[in-house]
């Protein structure tokens, strides 16, 4: 890897991704006018089979909605395996932003970069196709569906999918990182996350005789004060949680006491002990809440996913390698934890890899520092011919590698 020849190599893909930069960004817009949410992603997987196609590469699909591609070298052996890894759907918000490819798709939006990664993703195939010829082995290009609701990762964890990858690699955009900083921490990046809905049962009165009638509403309203109280009384203060309730439904007039009421949120964990036991206080609180006024509760429970972590080992090997290509100040390696969640983390549980961070803040345009999921949130593009080098020259190593 160290040699002047391979380092060359990949100032070489570097200016590739340059100068396909218009191009990139063109499927990248495209996308983002059309976003499609999670399971759902349809147009978006057609795009990709287009893109596919006319570079030669094979493909399938891997449920209803998620694409795999696979490259081949063209060297012959020995032969290794590499996946890379892009998430392809979008969030139910609303885009606040007026732009040529702003979302067509009424409350429908790319609120989280997936359009860049698969954009990238795309770019980095054409870099890879081009230099087929000097590489052996096999890249497995994952378009993966579902991660906003942890249901597409695990379907690209299976074998034969996954089966044989030694190595997974995956870029996800970073508002909090500049343009040209690329964000690789060894250990724990995300939160695990479970998706949970608390159905509240009562019985309906008059409000002028509460005491005929079992509150849902106030029960509910109780509820959500109380899990506040497990974060800071029942959890030590340095394991960090989250106990977030984001929809609350209740009642049917204004002055009737509810019957039903409605609590749907979210737990993030970073240990399975911690994971374990606070979800076990979620139902242990609202299960006694409702007991004291006199109501009952049913809880539904999802697992999104695991907490995301980064093997140490394939860090090392990221980061060398963009160093060589962006040099050494381009990499951060002390980016803070959050407790975000992503599923890629399903393929980390299989395979050793990495999920990179990529910069995509212009400090000069608070507009690119929005936060995830917001109904403004931009990238700056210049971002994006960065990612496409990054894909391409770490699958390009991995294959090149094992001749060296």
């Amino acid at each position: 890897m160290e040699s002047m020849e391979f380092f060359e190599e990949l100032r070489s893909i570097r200016s590739r991704a340059e100068e396909l930069s218009d191009a990139v960004i063109e499927i990248r817009r495209d996308l983002h006018q059309h976003p499609e949410l999670s399971g759902k992603e349809f147009r978006t997987a057609v795009r990709i089979e287009e893109e596919l196609d006319k570079l030669g590469i094979s493909h399938r699909r891997v449920g209803e909605t998620g694409v795999l591609g696979i490259l081949q070298g063209t060297m012959g052996k020995p032969q290794r395996v590499v996946a890379l890894r892009a998430d392809i759907d979008a969030l139910p918000i609303t885009e606040n932003i007026q732009v040529a490819w702003r979302s067509e798709n009424a409350g429908v939006m790319h609120a989280c970069g997936h359009d860049v990664h698969t954009a990238c993703l795309l770019g980095a195939a054409r870099i890879l196709t081009e230099r087929k010829d000097s590489f052996a082995g096999e890249v497995r290009l994952f378009f993966q569906q579902a991660e906003e609701i942890g249901a597409g990762g695990r379907l690209f964890a299976k074998d034969p999918v996954l089966g044989g990858a030694e190595r997974v690699f995956g870029i996800h955009t970073a508002p909090d990182l500049e343009v040209g900083q690329i964000g690789v921490k060894p250990g724990i990046n995300n939160a695990s996350v479970d998706h949970f809905v608390i159905r509240v049962e009562g019985k309906s009165s008059h409000v002028c005789t509460p005491h005929k009638g079992v509150d849902a509403l106030y029960i509910a309203s109780q509820i959500v004060v109380s899990l506040q109280a497990v974060v800071t009384r029942m959890n030590s203060p340095v394991e960090p949680v989250v106990i977030g309730v984001g929809k609350f439904q209740a009642g049917t007039s204004y002055n009737a006491v509810a019957s039903q009421a409605l609590l749907e949120g979210t737990t993030r964990n970073i240990s399975p002990e911690n994971r374990k036991k606070i979800n076990e206080l979620v139902e242990k609180t609202a299960e006694g809440i409702a007991g004291i006024y006199g109501g009952k509760v049913t809880i539904e429970w999802e697992d999104f996913c695991s907490p995301l972590i980064n093997d140490p080992k394939v860090c090392r090997e990221a980061v060398d390698i963009i160093g060589q290509m962006y040099g050494k100040n381009a990499v951060y390696q002390n980016r803070e934890l959050f407790l975000s969640g992503d599923d890629f983390a399903d393929l980390l549980g299989k395979v050793p890899g990495v999920y990179v961070y990529l910069g995509t803040a212009d400090p000069h345009d608070p507009l690119t520092q929005n936060p995830y999921h917001s109904d403004c949130f931009f990238v700056d593009e210049r971002a994006i011919p960065i990612g496409t080098a990054v894909y391409a020259a770490y699958a390009y190593w991995w294959l090149r590698e094992v001749m060296t």
